[in-house]
């Protein structure tokens, strides 16, 4: 198993708590899918930092950086270090029924769960998981606010590339023209 889907701190009581969540490690296939994904948000990221601030839109870049490249941080949000633990929900239930992945609100044993739904591994969607995965980093180091985080994907897929995956239907859907954050041109 790769080093990704496994946080060696808490191991233990994480692992019960996942399975009470319906939770489980990545399967091989999909492992290797997440592991492409990882590497191609990093990929993006790296070339978009030369441009960001310490803070660009409320996300501490260092934070972000070591959250997403590491999955280790020092998180001023929680005020601790803490892990980010990949797991799968095999469920199209609940918040799968709507979303590719999430971020579990809750600090398992110094770990912050990202947890991917079916949705992730469809064929051909490797665009979707690249987002996804920069998107949901977000949350993982600043919170909840769904606008700050497509708005903060957005530009990081801007200024790395030219342009950024279109989310006007999301965008829409959460009301973000009303929110301090606003998409690249």
């Amino acid at each position: 198993m790769s080093r990704y889907f496994v946080v060696m701190r808490g191991l233990a009581a994480a692992a019960a708590m996942a399975l009470l969540l319906g939770l489980a490690p990545a399967q091989a296939g999909q492992e290797d899918l997440v592991e492409n994904a990882l590497r191609a948000a990093a990929r993006t990221f790296e070339r978009a930092l030369p441009q960001l601030d310490a803070v660009t839109m409320g996300v501490p870049t260092q934070e972000y950086h070591d959250a997403l490249v590491q999955r280790r941080f020092a998180s001023s949000l929680w005020a601790t270090a803490l892990d980010v633990q990949l797991v799968t929900n095999e469920s199209e239930q609940g918040l799968c029924a709507g979303f590719a992945a999430y971020v579990t609100p809750a600090i398992q044993q110094g770990a912050v769960s990202l947890v991917m739904c079916p949705r992730f591994f469809l064929p051909g969607a490797d665009a979707l998981r690249e987002t996804t995965i920069l998107h949901e980093i977000v949350h993982v180091v600043a919170g909840t606010d769904e606008c700050q985080a497509m708005a903060f994907t957005a530009r990081i897929q801007k200024l790395a590339t030219g342009s950024f995956q279109p989310v006007s239907e999301y965008w829409t859907r959460n009301k973000c023209n009303a929110s301090r954050y606003r998409l690249p041109n």
